[in-house]
This record gives C-alpha cells, sequence and structure tokens, in this order.
C-alpha cells in the first residue's frame, strides 16, 4: 500500500482550518494524527486527510430513508 505525505500547508487549504484550529483538533484528537518527518518538520497521510474530510462532507447532509 503506498501512502503520500502532505504538509501542514496543504492540510490548511484542504480543510480551511487555521494551523492553532488543526492543532486543537489534534490535542483533542478529533483529526488525524500527523507523523514526524525531520527534527522540526511534520507530515499527515493524505488518504486519512482525505477520509476525515469526506466524514465530514457525510455528517452535513441529511439522511434519506
Amino acid at each position: 500500500m503506498s501512502h503520500s505525505l502532505i504538509r501542514l500547508s496543504e492540510v490548511q487549504r484542504r480543510t480551511g482550518y487555521s494551523k492553532a484550529w488543526i492543532y486543537r483538533l489534534l490535542k483533542e484528537e478529533r483529526f488525524p494524527a500527523s507523523i514526524k518527518i525531520g527534527s522540526r518538520a511534520v507530515a499527515f497521510i493524505e488518504s486519512e486527510i482525505d477520509e476525515w474530510i469526506d466524514q465530514r462532507i457525510s455528517e452535513s447532509r441529511p439522511k434519506t430513508a
């Protein structure tokens, strides 16, 4: 399985969230965890971010019978 990593700036662009809000959600365990890729760098697994966004979209749509 291939995983692509994206940096925080891309996560911000995709979600529309600020850096501070993303870190708050991370602290509350309501956002996909970041991974350390260097001494001062983190990234996110692209597929996890995409799934999280898809879940938010699904939750915002009315359920049809």
